[in-house]
């Protein structure tokens, strides 16, 4: 079963061969928690997680960047394989061409997902601009998507299911795992 979408977004999502991910809203919920010590504490989702890994298996690249530099982001990126990883970047825009440079691809072959004003230049950039509801409005006004699922929650996974139904690879997905019933 696949979800429907509107025709222009599918098309948009066909061309995407990267995808690439703010931190702080998108693949968290936003909030910024830290221990009495000092220590930061980020949750990620593992719907994103398992996305991601359908994203790549499908052989989409997948990117971050963020404004904040944190060991924990590092670390996350490490375990699910993502080697573009952009860390203290406040111009997003200027980090993705610089991305786009190094893989030779065109804007249009980039999703870009992000929640705040800082993601706006690389939204726009993006062949596909997506935000999340607990976005910044004016952020999600300008995306071409907006995720039904809350930033933290599983947004990425949301994003990563509607390139790979464009890439017409999510019913395979599906079936492999209706097989193991």
């Amino acid at each position: 079963m696949e979800r429907p979408l509107p025709e222009d977004l599918i098309t948009k999502a066909a061309d995407i061969r990267l995808l690439a991910l703010d931190v702080d809203g998108v693949m968290t919920d936003g909030k910024l928690y830290f221990s009495a010590s000092g220590d930061e504490i980020k949750a990620f989702h593992s719907l994103d997680g398992q996305g991601i890994k359908q994203l790549q298996s499908a052989g989409i690249a997948v990117a971050v960047i963020t404004g904040r530099q944190s060991p924990l982001t590092e670390r996350r990126m490490q375990d699910l394989g993502i080697t573009h990883l952009r860390q203290g970047r406040s111009d997003k825009a200027a980090a993705l061409r610089e991305l786009l440079d190094e893989l030779s691809l065109s804007p249009d072959a980039v999703a870009y997902m992000g929640d705040d004003l800082p993601d706006l230049g690389a939204i726009r950039l993006a062949g596909l601009g997506a935000s999340v509801p607990n976005g910044h409005w004016y952020v999600r006004a300008q995306a071409d998507f907006c995720t039904e699922t809350a930033g933290g929650d599983g947004a990425v996974r949301e994003l990563c299911d509607l390139i790979l139904q464009a890439h017409e690879a999510l019913a395979d997905i599906h079936q492999t795992y209706e097989t193991m019933v």
